[in-house]
């Protein structure tokens, strides 16, 4: 396969893979499309929450060093963001000096480690996913940097979110590098970036032409209700009748759960009839942006506005699989196969799979009308309860009594649950099917093919023996 000139060996970087952040799930999704395709995928990882299915083990490649949460990660982030720690450390400007040159020096270990396994592993291109956009790989971001600008080693940048996007990292005091790496615009570099805003925002500001390719979802191949995921809801001590109102995301700030909380109290409050069967679940854990006094504002909240809240991130998992006291696992889909209505109500996302898993799950979603939804998922024509993104003077968002009424019919009326169902899912397969995403990646390797194919000859050129 190495030898044909429309099929390629790809290797795909990234801090961490096999586990349920969006990174990881979209990264499933190229790889199977990828695979149809008839490419040829490697992945090299810092952290694997689980061996990816769609590919051979040996095709897994562990290279802790990049991997989030590292000795040296949490090192620089001590020196370099100091929004991530409570009492920072001080330092001079000659100290901060000698960390960023470190770091430079762990870059190029890195780099050279990075290119042993594309030389030992035949790999024509890099997918770069996340690591020059978000610096939660810092040494694993300054490799992949070096090996794509200086080595010229054909690399895909996959930006899922930016830097300057977070409050913890873009205030820093590494904003040069920073700008250098988190994305480079070196020439010779393909970017690929979720939605039209973030096109707009890194041709302004690395006079770069990205390629938007959204987040998709499989519909052809999606969750139902089935012998493994039938058996949920006793699991957890549901009744059938009761109304599952998931919340299908990790517990993060952005995500705002605050104020699905209060939309769920404020149901509560108006249909009383309703209230002993109402449960609130929150699928995933906190993931990479840990702050447990958030988890805690979370149960506090539910425990005052009469909320029944169920955080069951310990059951929840990439793959169907038993845990080590023997209890079936369960992943997000099976979640949603069991849920009446999801609550969605980010401040910002990059895209939103936790929406389109949901539209393609067939449950009904109320949802923020946050700025990418705004600009690239609304005019699509989605029937969901949408909730302007406009906040009160103490930041809590606006819920409107209508946004209440709709969601209190989606779960009791079941004519209208299936109208709305069901015209999301025929828009959701169209808009954003895995046809969507099999087209963007194919114009995009077709478009970037030369440049490939110069690099594997380059590879190929300063490959050594290696044994095996």
């Amino acid at each position: 396969m190495k030898n044909h000139d429309n099929h390629f060996r790809i290797g795909f970087v990234s801090g961490k893979l096999g586990d349920v952040d969006g990174v990881s799930l979209e990264v499933d999704k190229w790889i199977s499309v990828l695979t149809e395709l008839g490419h040829e995928v490697f992945t090299i990882a810092g952290k694997y929450g689980s061996s990816l299915k769609s590919i051979p083990n040996e095709n897994q490649i562990l290279f802790e060093k990049i991997r989030f949460g590292s000795p040296e990660q949490h090192n620089y982030e001590a020196h370099f963001f100091p929004h991530l720690f409570r009492f920072p450390p001080h330092q001079s400007w000659e100290k901060r000096k000698e960390v960023v040159e470190s770091l430079e020096a762990e870059g190029t270990e890195v780099e050279n480690q990075l290119l042993e396994y594309l030389q030992r592993y035949s790999i024509d291109v890099m997918v770069a996913q996340n690591t020059n956009a978000m610096p939660m790989t810092l040494v694993g971001g300054m490799g992949v940097y070096k090996l794509a600008t200086e080595e010229r080693v054909a690399t895909i940048f996959h930006h899922h979110d930016f830097w300057w996007e977070r409050s913890r990292f873009s205030s820093n005091h590494i904003e040069s590098l920073l700008s250098r790496i988190m994305p480079p615009s070196a020439p010779g570099l393909e970017h690929i970036v979720l939605s039209s805003y973030a096109a707009h925002i890194l041709a302004s500001l690395k006079r770069v032409q990205p390629i938007v390719i959204p987040n998709c979802e499989d519909f052809e191949n999606v969750v139902v209700k089935d012998e493994y995921n039938g058996d949920f809801r006793s699991a957890f001590g549901f009744r059938e009748d009761d109304i599952l109102i998931v919340q299908p995301t990790r517990i993060v700030r952005r995500k705002r759960i605050q104020d699905s909380v209060e939309l769920v109290g404020r149901l509560l409050d108006k249909y009383p009839s309703i209230a002993d069967r109402v449960h609130f679940v929150i699928s995933l854990y906190q993931g990479d942006e840990p702050d447990e006094n958030y988890v805690e504002e979370i149960r506090r909240l539910a425990k005052l506005r009469n909320v029944n809240l169920h955080l069951i991130s310990d059951r929840v998992t990439s793959e169907r699989t038993t845990d080590d006291q023997g209890r079936k696992m369960y992943t997000n889909r099976d979640v949603l196969a069991n849920a009446d209505i999801v609550t969605y109500l980010p401040v910002w996302e990059g895209f939103g799979n936790a929406l389109l898993e949901a539209i393609a799950a067939r449950v009904p979603v109320v949802t923020t009308a946050y700025l990418v939804y705004k600009t690239d998922i609304k005019l699509s024509g989605f029937a969901n309860v949408e909730i302007r993104d406009d906040y009160d003077e103490d930041g809590r968002l606006i819920i409107p009594e209508r946004a209440v009424d709709e969601t209190y019919r989606l779960i009791t009326n079941a004519g209208q649950r299936e109208s709305v169902v069901e015209k999301n899912f025929r828009i959701g397969k169209r808009e954003f099917g895995f046809k969507t995403l099999r087209n963007r990646i194919e114009f995009v390797l077709g478009d970037y093919g030369d440049e490939i194919r110069a690099s594997r000859r380059r590879i190929e050129k300063g490959k050594l023996p290696y044994s095996v």
